[in-house]
């Protein structure tokens, strides 16, 4: 029988990372960390070198939009321990900025130019922090809450469905 993947207790995963990187903590759940912004790239560096905890091997990094701030999230695992572990960082919303953990987990390149170019959730020491799916100039950033409400009454994307412009075809809806 193949042996379960366990997550590791946030509680415990607050005391190891406190030992080694003090004051680093911001909050802590039953199974996630979230750690200062400031601290995120020695908190990285702790949990992918330490021995036992191993988190070498970089699973997932997301953005998520909370209307007043952002937060990253990261899904780290070890292989050799068999266990996962979530470190959160928080970010303002007006100027949303993380370090980039490229120099810890190569894995995150792509990851943080994804959460850049749909939240824009910048990454100061990216090597190549640049739009991966939207086009530079593209207004605004699809995957925020207020997308919707660009300065300036700009409105992303199509203004109407294909075939639904009444200059188009004469004037009456057509299904085809």
């Amino acid at each position: 029988m193949p042996a379960v993947t366990t997550i590791l207790a946030g509680s415990l995963l607050a005391e190891r990372i406190s030992a080694a990187v003090p004051d680093s903590i911001e909050e802590t759940a039953e199974e996630w960390v979230r750690v200062r912004p400031e601290k995120l790239l020695e908190v990285a560096r702790f949990l992918h070198d330490d021995r036992d905890t191993d988190a070498r091997y970089l699973i997932a990094v997301s953005g998520v939009d909370y209307y007043d701030h952002f937060e990253v999230v990261y899904h780290l695992a070890s292989l050799s321990h068999n266990h996962e572990l979530v470190l959160k960082v928080r970010a303002d919303h007006e100027e949303p900025e993380v370090p980039s953990v490229t120099p810890v987990w190569l894995g995150a390149h792509l990851q943080e130019r994804e959460i850049y170019d749909l939240l824009g959730i910048r990454f100061p020491g990216h090597p190549n922090l640049k739009r991966i799916f939207l086009w530079e100039g593209f207004p605004g950033y699809p995957l925020r809450k207020d997308f919707m409400n660009l300065p300036g009454g700009v409105r992303p994307g199509l203004q109407r469905f294909p075939k639904e412009d009444p200059d188009q075809w004469g004037g009456e809806f057509r299904a085809d």
